[in-house]
């Protein structure tokens, strides 16, 4: 029931669910919650002694179990199994200490009943809420099988019973007609193999799972390459690794195996830590810099006519489009299906403007994007749709950056690919540091990009 250091690391890497994120934060805040309400009922003052009690106690319960697919039964008794064991450490490291002292006896005792019993409860209600709140439209993540074979149908059923997992199977992709499935478990067949990368791209699927025989491998090397132009998680049933992986790692659903092939780093722990350190960096930084983003945007309403603020279409996370925020740098602010890039003495830009582009200072307003949720502060720089929508038929992988946030700057920016992408290599280079990120993301490697930035800036000149 309750955490070790070696479980803590594990944690880290592992994909987790929304029952399971639920898992890992219910049972400390229930125990602690339950320390908290008998002090108050018994009007004791919450001060230091309680305070140490806590972080020991939360020290030994984070994270906790997710229990959303136990019966209430085996609920009942690991809850009452683990807290016997908690409870007993902690009377005995009391009593050997004479820390047990400090607390009145009646608070013990209640407590040591109370959170139990609020621990059973809450893992119950959990049991029950998790599957409505991931029923409600939009909650869920829909899902196609390739391969309407015993491994597929078993995968499908898994994610029908158990709708904490939070997947809707839409239905299935297979070589073989109707009449030669000997079973199909009551999914649908939506098409041949060879139509499942079309599908994604109009239907928006977020997963893809490849159920196919081994024997096949050529097609299925076939599929991942038309894959490729799509922004859906893929996953291999069971674990073979033919292709080149975006953050490949083993997952299970419900003890079956299954391998991702292209996945976003950010997912469970991963993700908390990310976005954390986003809103603490944009939130610092729009502190310290909003003197300065006032002047500027005096220097360009008195520059040249038109707005301070630029917003512009770009590709967000999965491929969903966003507007992003720049201090306005040219006399025109262009946004149509075809936007060419900026070049050196391009006319379009101000005198202010230059300065601005050449400082990256045009940039600032997209740490309001940043707190918005549409960026990050280091990720894969975000092109004009126009841009992408050309580029993307060109670049093999080139979707595949958008399975992170964009970045007000990034790896490719930092190594010598900012500014104008003239050449189709140029972009081909940028596209494969911006894969690189997201095989290697660590938060060191954002804070080094982030100090190598400010170096590059003051350096650069790339930028025009």
């Amino acid at each position: 029931m309750f955490a070790v250091i070696g479980k803590q690391h594990n944690l880290l890497r592992s994909k987790l669910s929304l029952a399971s994120i639920v898992g890992i934060l219910l049972e400390p805040a229930v125990v602690l919650c339950a320390l908290g309400a008998v002090a108050a009922f018994h009007e004791e003052p919450f001060e230091a002694p309680y305070v140490i009690l806590s972080l020991i106690l939360f020290s030994l319960t984070f994270p906790g179990t997710s229990r959303v697919s136990d019966g209430y039964l085996t609920i009942v008794r690991d809850i009452l199994l683990g807290w016997l064991v908690l409870a007993g450490l902690l009377l005995l490291f009391g009593y050997a200490s004479g820390y047990l002292k400090v607390f009145p006896q009646e608070v013990i005792f209640a407590w040591f009943v109370a959170t139990p019993v609020a621990l059973a409860a809450a893992d119950i209600a959990a049991k029950h809420l998790i599957p409505l709140f991931l029923a409600q439209e939009g909650r869920q993540r829909t899902a196609v099988v390739a391969g309407m074979n015993e491994v597929g149908l078993r995968l499908a059923r898994q994610f029908k019973e158990k709708s904490y997992l939070g997947v809707r199977v839409v239905g299935f992709f297979d070589d073989r007609n109707k009449e030669r499935l000997t079973e199909t478990g009551g999914f649908g067949l939506l098409g041949k193999v060879n139509q499942l990368a079309d599908f994604a791209k109009q239907n928006r699927v977020d997963l893809i799972y490849l159920a196919l025989p081994m024997a096949t491998q050529p097609r299925i090397l076939n599929l991942l390459e038309s894959l490729r132009d799509t922004t859906a998680s893929i996953y291999f049933v069971p674990d073979i690794f033919v292709t080149d992986l975006i953050q490949g790692r083993m997952d299970d659903v419900s003890g079956l195996p299954v391998v991702s092939v292209c996945e976003t780093p950010f997912i469970g722990i991963n993700g908390f830590i990310k976005r954390a350190s986003d809103i603490l960096l944009a939130s610092l930084i729009l502190l310290l810099v909003s003197p300065a983003m006032l002047a500027i945007a005096a220097g360009v309403k008195l520059s040249s006519p038109g707005p301070v603020i630029f917003m512009q279409r770009r590709y967000g996370l999965d491929g969903k489009e966003i507007s992003v925020y720049k201090f306005r740098s040219m006399t025109v602010c262009e946004d149509g299906d075809s936007v060419p890039q900026a070049q050196r003495g391009d006319r379009r830009i101000t005198r202010f403007g230059a300065f601005l582009r050449r400082t990256s200072l045009d940039e600032l307003p997209q740490f309001i994007n940043v707190l918005q949720g549409r960026m990050s502060v280091v990720g894969p720089r975000p092109h004009a749709v126009a841009h992408n929508e050309l580029y993307r038929k060109l670049i093999k992988g080139y979707m595949i950056r958008h399975k992170v946030k964009p970045g007000i700057t990034g790896l490719a920016q930092v190594n010598g690919l900012r500014g104008e992408t003239e050449t189709l290599e140029k972009m081909k280079a940028r596209i494969e540091c911006d894969l690189d990120y997201l095989r290697n993301w660590s938060l060191g490697l954002d804070l080094s990009i982030v100090l190598r930035t400010v170096l590059v800036v003051i350096r650069d000149r790339n930028a025009y």
